[in-house]
């Protein structure tokens, strides 16, 4: 099977929602915890900035990239600065394992690249394995730890 990414867009909103609970499961068992609900990486979808890709096996979406941007609080978990976006992503769990995750990092850090920006964050469970080790594949490196999860940032070249 291959993994076909495109460009996502105000019709896919309903899915990064959906995703999000792929995403962000370990911080959605504490709600109260944090800077805020999971809700904040879609709400009011299409800001400048806003940039997903969307991941299609056989014709249908199984897995989502999206990034960003923070100005104001309430921030994201994995906030570094106001100039750098916070990454998204989610594969459902069939998916996994069948390089649908690699294919939207490329797509997304291509789109980060091509939109001008320098570096890219995100937070991570600390125990997902999987996750991390696919974040440093890219050239992510930690910039800080929090009890449940790290912050991790990728200088883009």
């Amino acid at each position: 099977m291959a993994v076909v990414v495109r460009r996502g867009g105000a019709q896919d909103v309903r899915f990064l929602r959906d995703m999000l609970h792929h995403a962000y499961y370990w911080k959605e068992r504490q709600p109260d915890a944090g800077p805020g609900p999971v809700q904040l990486y879609v709400k009011a979808w299409g800001r400048p900035g806003d940039t997903a890709v969307i991941a299609l096996l056989d014709g249908f979406p199984v897995g989502a990239a999206w990034y960003r941007l923070f100005t104001g609080e309430p921030f994201g978990y994995g906030f570094v600065d106001e100039n750098t976006p916070e990454l998204a992503v989610a594969v459902v769990p069939n998916a996994r394992g069948l390089g649908v995750g690699s294919a939207l990092m490329r797509g997304l850090l291509e789109r980060a690249k091509d939109d001008g920006y320098t570096a890219l964050s995100l937070a991570v469970d600390r125990h997902n394995e999987g996750a991390i080790g696919l974040y440093r594949q890219f050239g992510f490196g930690q910039v800080t730890e929090a009890p449940d999860s790290l912050t991790l940032r990728l200088e883009l070249t």
